[in-house]
């Protein structure tokens, strides 16, 4: 399913006049949820600018959206880990489209990992890639929302570990740690009416997830752990950050917007 796929049997998405023209700028936009959450801005006629690691796909994503006839997203390769660079993208992006009104830190990954293998090394990689991304892009992008008068931050957050999903630590770690950003930003941020939220997905098939996870036994824990008997997709979550993105959503801040078909 491409980043721009629906259900068949999907019904007629919301479109949000107020996303028309909006500058926004997602972090690991290249390829699975991030690159269905930059796909849907583009929808919806919003000015996006994203980030990536993956150089082949982010590309193949700016192709894809500009051959639709919509203009094709600012992006540039880089590596998160990489502050200074990840603040420079924003920067230059900004210089390009304009202050951010919107920013979705989406960037992460869940390798696998014990707690006996975790070394102070590679338990600061992880935090590298999964924590401390968030809040040095939302310090660059605060500045152009006090301009604009206003702005809304999305983080992604995950339910894996508040379903007591085991085999990697240091992300729950991470990602737990994603509604406290939230929540410590919120009244600080709010007083120039920039929203904070968290949309925390449960199990996306990304293309990634089925390659690597999607086997016989997380069939059975699909069927048993979900309300709903679907599978939820990248589009399942971008909705929910379009949401939140618009004006629709103009008094939601400080919460947390779970999007797991009823996991947990």
């Amino acid at each position: 399913m491409t980043a721009t796929a629906e259900r068949a049997d999907a019904p007629a998405f919301s479109t949000y006049p107020s996303l028309r023209d909006k500058t926004v700028f997602v972090t690991g936009g290249g390829s699975g949820i991030g690159a269905a959450i930059v796909a849907a801005f583009a929808e919806q006629g919003a000015r996006v600018a994203f980030v990536d690691i993956a150089q082949e796909a982010s590309a193949a994503l700016a192709r894809q959206i500009g051959e639709t006839g919509r203009p094709a997203p600012w992006w540039r390769t880089c590596d998160v880990r990489d502050i200074a660079a990840l603040q420079a993208a924003i920067a230059d992006a900004a210089r390009e489209l304009g202050d951010f009104a919107v920013l979705v830190n989406n960037v992460a990954s869940d390798d696998r990992h014990t707690l006996e293998s975790v070394t102070p090394a590679y338990y600061d990689e992880r935090m590298a890639i999964n924590e401390r991304p968030a809040f040095f892009a939302i310090q660059s992008v605060v500045p152009g929302m006090k301009r604009l008068g206003g702005g809304s931050i999305v983080n992604l957050g995950s339910t894996g570990w508040q379903g007591k999903g085991g085999g990697y630590p240091c992300y729950a770690i991470a990602k737990s740690s994603v509604n406290g950003l939230t929540r410590g930003l919120s009244v600080d941020l709010g007083r120039d009416r920039i929203r904070i939220n968290t949309v925390s997905p449960g199990w996306v098939m990304t293309e990634r997830q089925v390659r690597l996870w999607l086997d016989a036994e997380g069939e059975q824990a699909l069927a048993r752990n979900q309300c709903l008997p679907d599978r939820l997709q990248p589009h399942d979550i971008a909705r929910m950050v379009l949401f939140l993105a618009s004006d629709d959503a103009a008094m939601c801040t400080a919460q947390e917007f779970k999007v797991d078909a009823g996991w947990v």
